[in-house]
């Protein structure tokens, strides 16, 4: 099925379901996907797993085009809601990643003071002391947990050969409640295995994990563009309302997109 990448470091703003008038930055290739995890449902396509150089957007790179970006937006009297770290793959894996957000929180804070600034992540290397830091300096920290069994992780996600489950739950509830959750309800098969992660064995333990995190909010959502993947399943709005009325009876802000 068809999929896109994202060919400029700064993208948009555009309108989001999530995030409202979001300015993109894409920190890794504009030709290429890059990524920890190699979903089955990701709209950027599979992962390139045979690429022998990264080619990560230099950190001066990326601080000079979103600063003439915002001058320009500035100008022209744009609104801008949110700064959202996304693109082709996971940002965190940039080399500079927590300078990169530095640089953003002051060009954001002469610019669009108002704004706030977001990373979408899978969450993988959240372990690491430096990425931790950087995700807890942020406005929102959206991370991506699919499911609160590892198998059912490992197929949606299909994560790299050194991803820790454990590690990465534990992780998630170091942020100490500082954490947007996010997951993807689908179902389907790949490769001869079923798979849907809105039966309620599946709630029930995501829910459990959940109230081990104590996230800020949940967002919750579905397949809205083409899948690198074919028999994938979207999730009807109805179905994602009744998971949603599940979390907010555990006390959590939940947002849907569908």
């Amino acid at each position: 099925m068809a999929t896109f990448l994202f060919d400029k470091i700064i993208f948009g703003p555009v309108s989001s379901r999530r995030l409202g008038a979001s300015l993109g930055i894409n920190l890794l290739p504009n030709d290429r996907k890059i990524c920890t995890f190699n979903c089955i449902y990701c709209e950027c396509g599979w992962t390139d797993t045979h690429s022998s150089s990264k080619s990560f957007h230099p950190r001066e790179e990326v601080r000079d085009s979103l600063r003439l970006k915002l001058e320009t937006m500035k100008a022209n009297n744009e609104p801008l809601d949110t700064i959202t770290f996304a693109g082709n793959g996971e940002p965190t894996m940039h080399p500079d990643f927590d300078l990169v957000i530095q640089d953003t929180m002051g060009i954001r804070n002469q610019y669009f003071p108002n704004a706030k600034i977001a990373v979408l992540s899978n969450s993988t290397l959240i372990h690491k002391p430096r990425i931790h830091s950087a995700l807890k300096q942020i406005d929102q920290n959206i991370l991506k947990i699919d499911s609160a069994f590892e198998s059912t992780v490992r197929l949606l996600n299909q994560p790299y050969e050194g991803f820790d489950f454990q590690r990465t739950i534990d992780s998630l509830i170091r942020f100490n409640g500082k954490v947007i959750i996010q997951t993807m309800f689908i179902r389907g098969e790949y490769k001869g295995q079923h798979f849907d992660n809105t039966t309620q064995k599946e709630i029930d333990a995501w829910l459990e994990l959940l109230e081990k995190i104590n996230p800020q909010q949940v967002m919750i959502y579905t397949i809205a563009r083409d899948t690198p993947s074919e028999n994938i399943e979207k999730i009807s709005e109805n179905k994602l309302n009744e998971i949603a009325k599940q979390v907010e009876e555990k006390g959590f802000a939940t947002q849907i997109s569908s």
